[in-house]
């Protein structure tokens, strides 16, 4: 003899399940990827920094894979040129980049941006992809930063100051 189990209710046709009222995107940014106190006082003291500076400073973080903290590069070097930057960059591995570049506009006035290069190499796998990716906007928030600008390439650094100059 068979005997058959109760099965269980079906949803009622139309009915949506109740969503959060909390963002999931935002509170799952903001669980997911820390910054330590002493990474947002460096974020801060760069910005303030950099805006009144006549030569090109950059600093470049990265996600530690373990904790998910964003940190500043271990070697902690404020960059003066985009070579330099270029030179450091790794080649399969993702790097937020912040870039306060000074330059004159064709009006003569001198205007210093203040921006986060998304560097995302081809080659970096799918997992550390989607990781940095997630992270993005939270860089791009926490930094206060202008202007986003992505780039796959270390070479493609060269075309920032005509990018900044036509932001402006």
């Amino acid at each position: 003899m068979v005997r058959k189990l109760p099965s269980p209710p079906l949803p009622a046709i139309g009915r949506v399940p109740p969503v959060s009222s909390e963002s999931p995107l935002t509170a799952s940014e903001s669980r997911l990827y820390t910054f330590s106190q002493e990474t947002k006082d460096h974020l801060r003291k760069f910005r303030l920094g950099t805006s009144r500076s006549n030569d090109p400073q950059a600093v470049i973080y990265y996600i530690d894979k373990n904790t998910h903290e964003i940190k500043q590069d271990d070697d902690k070097v404020v960059y003066k040129s985009l070579e330099e930057i270029g030179d450091d960059l790794p080649d399969h591995s993702p790097r937020f980049v912040l870039l306060s570049y000074p330059l004159t506009l064709p009006s003569g006035r001198l205007s210093v941006p203040y921006v986060l290069i998304y560097y995302l190499p081809i080659t970096c796998n799918n997992e550390i992809r989607m990781l940095y990716a997630g992270a993005k906007e939270l860089m791009r928030n926490t930094s206060e930063v202008g202007r986003v600008i992505d780039i796959q390439e270390a070479e493609d650094l060269e075309e920032i100051p005509s990018k900044l100059g036509s932001a402006a």
